[in-house]
């Protein structure tokens, strides 16, 4: 009876040993080195490919006396979003002259301190008809002067009105009477539609006498 007992009782000792030996050693083996590894790949690249995914827009054209560019008219949605471009525009700049207020047969003198005659050329280039229209929409600034509203009413009724719908194909050669500061900087159009638009529609730089 004594022989059975031992016989019996040292192997389940021993098979409780082994067991827990087994089990310790296999989880603590099995888990570390698979579960680091795969964290840090999956964050890394989405946190580097993110900066290169924003578009650029194009820069509005810049012109001096003579020259000429062309810009995008679009519209929106009945909401005011989702700008599309329907036609394009092209501007030249004929001519920019200071003038005085005799020269422009006004009494009025100019309250930024200097008129200037602005004379372009607007032609639709594209295959929609497209709208233009200055009042209140035309800027001025330079290095001393944060952009100002330079329009004026000042000589409208003379010569051909640049405010107007142009049909493809159509052009009209006209003058604005503006109201800068002083002689020199950039007169802006920023009659755009986009309502997310950064930039001027196109800008003049204007000569310095």
């Amino acid at each position: 009876m004594r022989a059975y007992i031992r016989r019996a009782v040292v192997p389940a000792a021993l098979v409780s040993i082994v067991l827990t030996g087994c089990s310790g050693g296999g989880d603590s083996d099995d888990a570390a080195p698979k579960a680091s590894p795969s964290v840090a790949k999956d964050v890394k690249p989405a946190a580097e490919e993110t900066p290169d995914s924003e578009p650029s827009s194009a820069p509005a054209p810049e012109l001096g006396v003579g020259e000429k560019g062309t810009y995008d008219v679009g519209e929106t949605d009945e909401f005011g979003e989702n700008f599309k471009v329907t036609s394009k525009m092209q501007v030249t700049v004929a001519g920019a002259d200071y003038v005085t207020p005799a020269e422009i047969g006004t009494s009025n003198e100019p309250e930024q301190g200097q008129f200037v005659k602005l004379t372009l050329t607007l032609k639709n280039v594209g295959k929609a008809p497209a709208e233009f229209s200055a009042y209140g929409l035309m800027t001025w600034e330079d290095d001393q002067t944060a952009a100002q509203d330079a329009t004026t009413l000042e000589g409208v009724g003379e010569g051909p009105d640049l405010d107007a719908k142009y049909k493809p194909g159509q052009s009209v050669t006209g003058s604005l009477i503006l109201d800068v500061a002083r002689k020199g900087g950039l007169v802006s159009y920023i009659g755009s539609e986009d309502l997310d638009a950064e930039e001027p529609v196109f800008t003049v730089k204007l000569p310095k006498s």
